[in-house]
């Protein structure tokens, strides 16, 4: 079955174009989203055709816009589409992926995709690196510093103890974090 997919992010949009060039291309049902935005992450109708297509079906759309403004997010659904064996059409870029040729590009716009992915996570990688080569502390901020830490040692282990959940409630931190703080001393006097 040959489903078309249209969409317009206004209200004041007309759909004509989209659903006469989707009827010329054969569409069987036409599934329309009205005033969604092509970087919106749920579109309700495209969400139920999916739910509708079966191995073999075709999804036409106008443009690729229609379907998505991100490289990134429209090779996921292409992506996607391939995973449930469904055919996709874009008719005013002549891309397709229900031929070979059409396959075949395809998977190179993916390789690329992915080979950028790759690259952004090499650069971020070298760059942690580097950050902790230069002695930058990366991660969280600690949620006690060392003179926080004092007085809730004191507070602890003083004349007048106190438990540590009343610690955690009067310092305004965690009962884990005095927790971590006390097993990390331990650990660090074991070492020693």
């Amino acid at each position: 079955m040959k489903l078309g997919y249209a969409r317009v992010s206004t209200g004041e949009q007309n759909m004509r174009l989209q659903i006469d060039a989707l009827r010329a291309a054969g569409a069987e049902r036409i599934f329309e989203d009205h005033g969604v935005s092509g970087s919106t992450v749920f579109k309700p109708a495209y969400t139920e055709m999916l739910k509708l297509a079966r191995a073999g079906d075709e999804i036409i759309v106008w443009r690729l816009d229609r379907l998505s403004r991100s490289l990134v997010t429209l090779i996921t659904e292409l992506q996607l589409l391939g995973e449930l064996k469904v055919g996709f059409r874009s008719l005013s870029e002549e891309l397709e992926t229900v031929t070979p040729a059409g396959r075949l590009f395809f998977h190179m716009v993916g390789a690329f995709a992915q080979f950028e992915r790759d690259v952004i996570q090499e650069r971020t990688n070298a760059g942690l690196l580097a950050a902790r080569n230069a002695g930058t502390k990366l991660g969280r901020p600690p949620v006690m510093d060392d003179a926080r830490w004092k007085q809730v040692k004191e507070l602890i282990e003083g004349p007048a103890a106190m438990k540590v959940s009343a610690v955690a409630k009067l310092v305004g931190v965690t009962r884990q974090a005095i927790y971590k703080r006390l097993d990390a001393e331990k650990k660090a006097a074991e070492v020693a």
